[in-house]
């Protein structure tokens, strides 16, 4: 009889590790391969040539990271789409991978790998680049910090999984950059560091051509997504910050109680956008030290006590925004934005 008790409650305890570890019997849990060459971005052996499959885009308000070049690809499971029924939150089917490469001073340094694997989890991975420049192996989960100069006493450090984290998880894995908005055909020609088009990369018109997306949405093609703004120059400043704040400021993140809503989302068709009603004339939680009073997020005509403007300019870790990803302050964003706040529609303030 104790060997019969001692027997249940060793395959109910080993049950219960099962069921709280999500443990899967005889299915290992799939994880990054060693070596960037054996990610599938590359076709045949080495480096040197992309894998048709993979189709490169680039988002027309793309991320400031220290001025590195980048290169970005998707590659869809063969037969498989993207479903967009939600317009601003698309889901990718289980296999899809994305990769992007970047690049100081003409050397590739590192590439990263966003990979869903099953309903519930996507494979982070970065890959360092040898000095010959021939492969990249996978790094540590903690990161690599300093890996490659960016400007005088400022280097690129590969960002960990935890870091990762932090920016493309919200309510869900975000897909920086993978967007209507991004991907849309009425790109904007004001947007700080934008890539021009190339002739193979997707776009918007090319998923719906293409049956990558469904269900079908004739009206973002006829009407491509834009941000609408009083101007030129607030088009590429909301943009701007969309891409560059928005990633954590939106309404599904884990701090949306700050009341901050900088992501833009094309079903918003008024001027005064979340973006402007949720910042202009706020005070906000961090104050510019030398305007308390006047400090709001951001003061329509008055940059210097907009928390927005001034902490974009900063690099000191307890005030900086973006506070990951960047050691070295993008002046064309900050000259955008600043610019833009001087003329901000103070309308939009409550």
């Amino acid at each position: 009889m104790k060997a019969i008790i001692t027997t249940i409650a060793m395959t109910l305890f080993a049950a219960i590790v099962r069921a709280t570890a999500g443990f899967d019997s005889g299915v290992a849990a799939p994880v990054a391969p060693a070596l960037l060459s054996e990610t599938g971005l590359y076709a045949g052996g080495g480096t040197t040539r992309i894998d048709p499959f993979n189709r490169p885009f680039s988002p027309q308000y793309p991320l400031w990271t220290d001025g590195a070049a980048k290169k970005r690809w998707i590659r869809l499971p063969q037969g498989a789409a993207i479903d967009g029924s939600n317009v601003s939150r698309w889901e990718f089917p289980i296999g899809t991978r994305f990769w992007k490469e970047f690049s100081f001073d003409g050397r590739k340094v590192e590439t990263r790998l966003l990979w869903r694997v099953s309903a519930d989890r996507w494979v982070f991975a970065s890959y360092v680049w040898n000095d010959a420049q021939t492969d990249a192996t996978l790094a540590p989960e903690s990161g690599i910090p300093g890996i490659a100069e960016v400007a005088p006493g400022k280097r690129h450090s590969i960002p960990g999984i935890a870091d990762c984290r932090a920016c493309h998880d919200s309510a869900r894995t975000e897909i920086l950059g993978f967007d209507a908005l991004n991907l849309s055909d009425d790109r904007d020609p004001n947007a700080p560091h934008a890539e021009p088009l190339t002739r193979e990369m997707i776009t918007l018109k090319t998923l719906m051509d293409e049956s990558l997306i469904y269900p079908k949405r004739p009206e973002l093609v006829d009407t491509p997504p834009r941000i609408a703004a009083s101007t030129p120059e607030a088009r590429a400043a909301l943009g701007y910050l969309s891409t560059n704040c928005g990633s954590c400021h939106n309404r599904e993140s884990s701090i949306v109680s700050l009341g901050l809503i900088l992501k833009h989302n094309v079903t918003d068709t008024a001027e005064c956008t979340p973006a402007l009603t949720t910042t202009a004339g706020k005070r906000g939680h961090w104050v510019v030290p030398e305007a308390q009073e006047a400090s709001r997020l951001i003061n329509p005509g008055h940059p210097e006590s907009s928390a927005i403007a001034r902490r974009m300019k900063s690099r000191r870790p307890s005030s900086q925004m973006p506070p990951l990803g960047t050691v070295v302050v993008d002046k064309k964003g900050v000259d955008l934005v600043t610019s833009w706040i001087q003329t901000a529609i103070a309308r939009c303030a409550s």
